[in-house]
């Protein structure tokens, strides 16, 4: 169970709005990277239900849907931000993710005076104070709710992109590089989706 230690301590620093983020889809194939920001304040507490929240790599699908609508209901704000296929071609896959962030920040009406940001790499160019947290979504309940909150924004997105393009079976990988999917790409070559910037889609 993950709890809320390493909030309060940023709390107890004198922050009183923490963003927290994550992102989905670094490493598919095709479609966007999707970044959530959810914000959190002091007044937040854990019931029964929010104490489920983990990473969203160790939920099934029905159990992330159940929590996207708790979480919506319990946190203050939720930001969502993407960068598509064309813009990761164009400026790479990590510049990329941290424009997505960007974007799900600024959607935000509640501007957090911190932010937690999962991975080893802060949001450049970024003047809002943060700290980077290597395997957040699986230690820190704030950033697994982000985690959620991106996945399940993403494979909805992927969904929607199935009916365009059924071909290639997005409905059951979500243009992850299963087997199935690359020889998919072999057969039909990459569609309008793919990310031609990555190796084993040329």
């Amino acid at each position: 169970m993950l709890g809320l230690a390493e909030e309060k301590k940023i709390f107890d620093q004198g922050y009183k709005v923490i963003g927290a983020l994550d992102e989905a889809g670094r490493g598919p194939l095709a479609g966007p990277v999707v970044a959530a920001c959810v914000i959190i304040n002091t007044n937040i507490s854990l019931n029964s239900e929010l104490e489920e929240i983990n990473d969203s790599k160790k939920l099934t699908a029905k159990k992330r849907e159940l929590l996207f609508d708790l979480i919506k209901k319990n946190f203050i704000e939720v930001g969502i931000g993407l960068s598509d296929h064309r813009t990761i071609d164009r400026i790479n896959i990590l510049q990329a993710t941290f424009l997505a962030m960007k974007k799900a920040i600024s959607s935000l009406k509640s501007k957090p005076n911190f932010l937690m940001v999962d991975g080893s790499i802060k949001i450049p160019n970024c003047s809002t104070p943060q700290q980077t947290y290597i395997g957040g979504d699986a230690k820190i309940l704030s950033i697994a709710a982000a985690s959620i909150m991106a996945k399940v924004v993403r494979d909805r997105l992927m969904l929607e992109f199935d009916k365009t393009y059924p071909q290639y079976g997005f409905i059951k990988h979500k243009g992850y590089g299963t087997k199935d999917h690359l020889d998919k790409i072999k057969q039909y070559g990459p569609c309008p989706i793919h990310r031609l910037s990555f190796n084993r889609v040329r």
